[in-house]
């Protein structure tokens, strides 16, 4: 999972990415080149910690996450496009976190001049919408060439395009995102390759001073949600040690980490659910789509296994857990046998039987 950190200048990016990292990048330097900064974290998991007490492996592996904090964005792409790099990194994340100024700081000026969150998460949108708008209609104009010359590829897909895109032209004219068009799963491969950016799932944080309660923001969109933290103290707390950082919470009121809650916030956000394998040598999280069918989970494992998938092992963390193992699970009939139907669980422990 790839997230990519946005925002105006000056909106506490790189306060998050370091909370969420506990990086130490430089804080409250604009400088408006192109850069991005990445990381890569464990996905906290009570239940990876669980599992290897249980099975005491000779290694642990959580699922990762990586962030990539991205500046260069400052609300004046409509006038002139995105740039080609700054697109290309911003096509790659999975998922945006757009983190919004709403805390007030003289010797920090906002870029805008006042602090506006709303007008802040509408002008990142329309940027959005405007760069998907120019790919969309450089697509038609293409499209448009093709049915001319009447030779190349075929007639009746050139059509489908025609009809996605320009559902997509007339959406865009009215500057409403693309995670709002509803698409399906076969017109989602007839324009996997653009990466747009306005279709992309987007995480609205609300950057709060210490202290300070959430503005009340309304932001209707499908595959959106907005949360509101204190990015400073955040950031602060990811620094300490882990028992200085727990008293500090306590004391704040702050009942987990903003990691363990954006990463749960993400994985909501991107329709992802973890399951487990287990064994002495390793324990070990995977990542991989809500509704994903037992082939295409082992997939994430390894292709050799999806290729070969025969059937799947499958039983759920909370009976392995509660009957204390495999060979208990199994006596209980909890441990089944499962076909290439089979739809995956959250929480679900897979041992994969193959053959290629």
């Amino acid at each position: 999972m790839r997230l990519g950190i946005i925002g105006l200048p000056q909106s506490g990016k790189t306060t998050l990415f370091n909370a969420l990292t506990r990086g130490t990048q430089p804080t409250g330097i604009a400088t408006g080149k192109i850069e991005v900064h990445t990381a890569v974290v464990d996905v906290p998991d009570d239940r990876v910690d669980i599992l290897t007490r249980m099975f005491t492996p000779k290694k642990t592996i959580y699922a990762k996450v990586t962030y990539g904090d991205i500046a260069g964005l400052d609300g004046s792409s409509g006038k002139s496009g995105i740039s080609g790099q700054l697109l290309n990194q911003l096509a790659q994340m999975d998922g945006l976190i757009h983190v919004v100024r709403c805390f007030e700081d003289e010797a920090v000026p906002h870029p805008r001049g006042s602090v506006d969150p709303l007008r802040d998460i509408t002008i990142m949108d329309n940027d959005f919408v405007l760069n998907d708008l120019v790919s969309v209609e450089r697509k038609l104009e293409r499209l448009a060439e093709e049915r001319k010359k009447g030779a190349g590829r075929d007639k009746s897909l050139i059509e489908r395009e025609t009809v996605l895109f320009e559902r997509l032209h007339a959406a865009l004219e009215q500057e409403i995102p693309l995670r709002d068009v509803e698409i399906s799963p076969e017109e989602e491969k007839l324009y996997s390759g653009f990466g747009f950016l306005s279709r992309k799932p987007v995480l609205i944080v609300l950057n709060l001073a210490e202290g300070q309660s959430a503005p009340e923001i309304h932001y209707e969109h499908l595959h959106s949600q907005v949360v509101a933290l204190q990015g400073k103290l955040e950031m602060d707390i990811a620094q300490l040690p882990p028992e200085d950082a727990e008293l500090f919470m306590q004391e704040y009121g702050i009942s987990e980490p903003s990691l363990n809650r954006m990463i749960r916030l993400s994985y909501d956000l991107l329709g992802l659910q973890s399951f487990f394998t287990v064994g002495p040598d390793e324990v070990r999280a995977w990542t991989t789509l809500r509704g994903a069918t037992a082939p295409e989970a082992a997939g994430e494992i390894h292709t050799d296994l999806q290729k070969g998938f025969i059937r799947a092992e499958v039983v759920s963390y909370e009976d392995l857990v509660e009957l204390g193992g495999y060979n208990e699970a199994r006596a209980k009939g909890k441990l089944r046998l499962e076909g290439k139907e089979y739809i995956v669980k959250d929480g679900e422990i897979l041992n994969i039987r193959f053959n290629v």
